[in-house]
């Protein structure tokens, strides 16, 4: 019923970018005494999102308006090296504290996306008059 809604495709798009960074950071810490294993991060959602053209118009008759097709969903979070932690003799560059300041964040994005979902859907159904 309401996929079709861009402020839904926001928060969802929030929720899985959240969802596959604590993946990321979650091997990041079962890797954390790996001899050579360098730490690993998402790109922020902010440039993901930046990176998307924006959503086309939709036709309402054939011929209103050329259009180039839907807009794809994103494919896949972009992974990054963390080259800015010194890394330790054995050459593993994860740092615990990072990681636990990093699944913080995730925590944080995820609770915003479920937050801006609930409030959305609050408004979609008192704007059909159904109240919460």
């Amino acid at each position: 019923m309401h996929d079709g809604l861009e402020i839904f495709r926001l928060a969802s798009g929030l929720a899985r970018h959240a969802g596959a960074r604590q993946a990321v950071v979650a091997t990041n810490i079962a890797n954390a005494d790996t001899p050579g294993y360098r730490a690993r991060d998402l790109v922020p959602f902010s440039e993901v999102l930046a990176e998307q053209p924006p959503h086309p118009w939709k036709a309402t008759r054939a011929g209103h308006f050329a259009m180039d097709g839907e807009r794809a969903e994103e494919s896949a979070h972009l992974i990054r090296v963390d080259v800015a932690s010194p890394a330790a003799p054995n050459g593993n560059s994860v740092s615990l504290d990072t990681e636990m300041m990093r699944s913080a964040e995730v925590r944080q994005q995820h609770d915003l996306a479920l937050s801006v979902y609930r409030s959305a859907l609050g408004v979609l159904r008192s704007a059909l008059g159904r109240g919460r």
